[in-house]
């Protein structure tokens, strides 16, 4: 884990010195990463950080705003047309609540991110949550349960608000 960890933050470092301009470069150095190649319409404004990156996934017109957080041991599944909004931590592991095994433990699970999400800025979303289809995940919101499909949740821990209509 401590090499997997090493190898993304010399690889975050070059791509957190790129800018908006530098498309192609952050592609390149997001499929290193990830150890697949992105689609071209793949889009990410550093700076970004992650703890591994292997076990990220991304499908096709996936926007990644600035200053985002990815820690992806337990699995991060990102489905096609899905914008994450700046300052978003997607957070898949963590470590247990008993003292004794905090240093000794690192507890994760997958977070899956269905086709057409939104997440706004500043949400943080943890492990084992699926966001649904077509669902916004309000600014600010802390999200520690799945969120349906075609919904609005936001607030801390976040709550289905409503549902959403086209």
């Amino acid at each position: 884990m401590l090499a997997s960890v090493k190898r993304a933050m010399a690889i975050t470092a070059q791509l957190n010195r790129l800018t908006f301009n530098d498309a192609d470069e952050v592609r390149a150095l997001f499929s290193e990463l990830i150890g697949k190649l992105v689609d071209d319409s793949f889009l990410l404004i550093p700076p970004f950080y992650t703890t591994g990156g292997a076990d990220i996934h991304v499908g096709r017109n996936v926007f990644i705003n600035q200053n985002c957080t990815f820690y992806d041991l337990g699995g991060l599944e990102i489905a096609d047309d899905v914008m994450i909004g700046p300052n978003v931590s997607l957070i898949t592991s963590g470590h247990p609540l008993e003292p004794s095994q905090r240093r000794e433990v690192v507890v994760a699970k997958p977070i899956v991110i269905e086709r057409n999400v939104w997440i706004a800025a500043g949400a943080t979303i943890i492990g084992g949550v699926t966001v649904g289809e077509n669902s916004v995940v309000a600014a600010g919101s802390v999200v520690t349960h799945d969120v349906p499909p075609n919904t609005l949740a936001g607030g801390n821990p976040a709550r289905v608000i409503r549902s959403i209509h086209d």
